[in-house]
């Protein structure tokens, strides 16, 4: 009998580590039923090519802020174009569910503050017909769904829920009653299929009107008394974005941080990441980090700081936020439309006064910022010699008129990339080498006319494993797959095995190339976004079925909601 689907004549990466190998993959149903050599597997009704490709699992996304897009966006771009089979949603602490009714707009106006997603498109795209946790995870089972998702239950929407508005006082310490609510929430969560419980202590995350959000300055006493229900029921990771610095922005408190965090991972005997980068303003502060998890460890905890390839930057562009807005002459353009902004950066009268006011203020901002255009591709690694402000200088120019020299030869697309996180890529590479550490902190979904960092499995193999050579390539595809997949609990996930489900990628490593970032026009009510599609991943299949052919979908919607149940 004929399988459904084989891909053949491929090179096997299996995600587990082991070396790689020629064979067939063949597919019935969902799931992987042979993993031949090459022609072993027999006729099949449709077949993929994939001679000169590697063949790996489906990729799996640690942290995601899909949430809202899931009810609009099936395909939940841009993570699809980058080999993402499974997304785990719900970090941060940011999740929609519980909420109280009628209290939609409060939960969504802290989801826009916090990862830049617009509250009135979270309002309009998505039903807003639950209230408890389990209730919205029915929602997500029934939506449309090109790739997997599961998700954490978070501690911002469960202190909004119990305490209400007094929730993001700082100085507010919940009751033994309100903590034993809030873990009866958990624990139901839990066992409709939450997949843990996420926390946020960043400084960087406020509501709307300025505090920070519920949980900032909480006693970890509050956290552990609330995620108890994970250590009794032996299921579920906590995750956490952590307050490694004082108010003041630069003053390190690691120490502190870290033990809470390793406390709570020992007492409830559950694995706990937490997102993890290269700080300028934190000096080292993530060697430090690196040295306790070890320690920690060592002491019973089971800790992975969660980081990336490469740096975390703000993005600027014609058609969004771009770094000249502070100029008088572009503040009486910046309100066109994009053909109308191009043509004041043609417009000779208008492109002198901006040089001359650009001319007149501080440009030592440019020094830290680079220029990506279309014909070189998405760049990441930079030296000094790169910056705007270097090549101006180089040039006899200055950064004002560099940058309109790149929008007007551009036709507009040319994009600029401030590096906030993660800038020192000798810093990344300790962090990648570390043994604790896990592939994560992607973003997708957030931040969306500021950040576009979906991109990170396409950059991670393209210049970790192929360029730089860093890693081995069976390394590599194991920290996308089968180390992420196994942290969050997705099991039958991340290997290419007999009985796996068939979430497989199709991989032209040399072809792989990252086009520059572009922002369309596509979410509710037509608000702008940032995306990155890519080259090189030739094909990606979910639960047995293709899904993109060369980054063009194909119709295939066979996503699922991922239980921790299940």
């Amino acid at each position: 009998m004929a399988h459904d689907l084989v891909v053949a004549n491929g090179t096997v990466v299996d995600g587990t580590g082991r070396p790689r190998r020629q064979g067939d993959v063949a597919i019935d149903g969902d799931r992987i039923t042979a993993v031949s050599e090459p022609g072993g597997a027999g006729a099949a009704r449709h077949t993929i090519d994939a001679d000169g490709r590697f063949v790996t699992p489906g990729f799996v996304d640690l942290h995601s802020h899909l949430d809202a897009q899931i009810g609009w966006d099936p395909l939940m771009s841009s993570s699809c174009w980058h080999g993402v089979t499974s997304v785990v949603m719900g970090n941060c602490g940011m999740t929609f569910a519980p909420v109280r009714p009628g209290s939609a707009a409060v939960l969504a106006g802290a989801m826009e503050s916090v990862e830049d997603i617009p509250a009135s498109c979270i309002l309009d795209g998505l039903p807003w017909t639950w209230e408890s946790y389990a209730e919205y995870l029915d929602v997500v089972d029934a939506l449309p769904k090109g790739i997997n998702t599961g998700g954490y239950v978070g501690d911002v929407a469960l202190r909004t829920y119990v305490l209400g508005d007094a929730a993001c006082d700082p100085e507010r310490r919940a009751s033994d009653d309100e903590l034993a609510a809030m873990a009866r929430e958990v624990e139901a969560a839990l066992e409709a299929g939450a997949l843990g419980y996420s926390i946020s202590r960043s400084l960087t995350h406020r509501v709307p009107d300025g505090r920070w959000v519920p949980g900032t300055f909480a006693d970890p006493s509050e956290f552990l008394a609330i995620a108890e229900p994970l250590g009794r029921l032996g299921r579920g990771v906590l995750e956490c974005a952590p307050r490694f610095n004082e108010t003041d922005g630069s003053t390190p408190r690691v120490h502190e941080e870290m033990a809470w965090i390793a406390e709570l991972s020992r007492t409830l005997d559950r694995p706990f990441t937490f997102n993890l980068t290269q700080m300028r303003s934190l000096g080292d502060h993530y060697r430090d980090v690196l040295a306790l998890t070890a320690a920690a460890n060592a002491r019973g905890a089971h800790l992975r700081p969660q980081t990336t390839p490469r740096g975390i930057g703000v993005l600027f562009g014609l058609a969004a936020s771009t770094p000249i807005d502070h100029l008088p002459s572009w503040a009486a353009v910046r309100d066109r439309e994009v053909t109308g902004r191009l043509a004041a950066v043609r417009d000779p009268a208008t492109r002198a006064a901006l040089i001359a006011e650009g001319a007149a203020g501080d440009t030592s901002s440019f020094d830290r910022m680079f220029l990506m255009q279309p014909e070189t591709g998405a760049v990441y690694e930079y030296g000094d010699a790169d910056s705007m402000g270097a090549q101006a200088r180089a040039r006899g120019i200055g950064p004002v008129e560099l940058y309109l020299d790149a929008l007007d030869a551009s036709d507009g697309t040319a994009i600029v990339n401030w590096p906030v996180l993660n800038e020192d890529f000798t810093a990344i590479e300790e962090l990648l080498a570390h043994p604790a550490t896990i592939m994560g902190l992607a973003d997708a979904g957030a931040h969306a006319t500021q950040i576009m960092d979906a991109s990170q499995p396409t950059f991670f193999l393209s210049h970790w494993v192929r360029d730089r050579g860093t890693l081995g390539l069976e390394d590599g595809v194991r920290r996308l797959t089968s180390d992420t997949a196994g942290f969050a609990g997705y099991r039958d996930r991340g290997v290419v095995r007999e009985g796996a489900y068939a979430d497989l990628n199709v991989i032209d490593l040399e072809g792989m190339f990252l086009p520059i970032p572009e922002i369309v026009d596509d979410f509710p009510g037509g608000a702008p976004r940032f995306v990155q599609r890519a080259r090189g991943i030739d094909h990606t299949i979910v639960n047995g079925e293709p899904f993109l052919d060369h980054g063009e979908h194909t119709g295939a919607l066979a996503g699922r909601l991922m239980r921790s149940t299940d």
